[in-house]
């Protein structure tokens, strides 16, 4: 049995039409929306990237850091010493150090975290 094979004159419009179509579809892929800019005071990650704290701003940010320890003064002392180094602190009351690498990777002689 003999398989169906369309005309020459009936597949060049079909084939037009999709490369039609495809280039289309193409184009709409490719546009991407320009990027916003981000105010950096509203964010709720401000201040825990490197650098992106005033050191003005580290006492406020170690007495968050620090308001759930039992030994708050030298918490506040570490944490406004690495505050005014790396200008970031990590959020939250503990951990998430990986949020501001230098804060994290700075170490006492005994090669334990210097930072709270």
């Amino acid at each position: 049995m003999a398989a169906w094979k369309p005309s020459p004159m009936i597949s060049y419009p079909i084939m037009v039409v999709l490369l039609l179509v495809g280039e289309n579809n193409a184009m709409v892929i490719t546009e991407s929306p320009s990027p916003q800019p981000h105010p950096t005071g509203n964010l709720p990650m401000y201040g825990t990237t490197p650098g992106s704290l005033h050191p003005q701003e580290c006492g406020p940010r170690c007495t968050t850091r620090c308001s759930k320890t039992a030994y708050k003064k030298p918490c506040m002392f570490f944490c406004e010493k690495c505050c005014t180094k790396c200008l970031c602190v990590p959020p939250g009351t503990y951990g998430n150090k990986n949020f501001c690498p230098c804060y994290n990777n700075w170490k006492t002689k005994r090669g334990g975290p210097k930072c709270p």
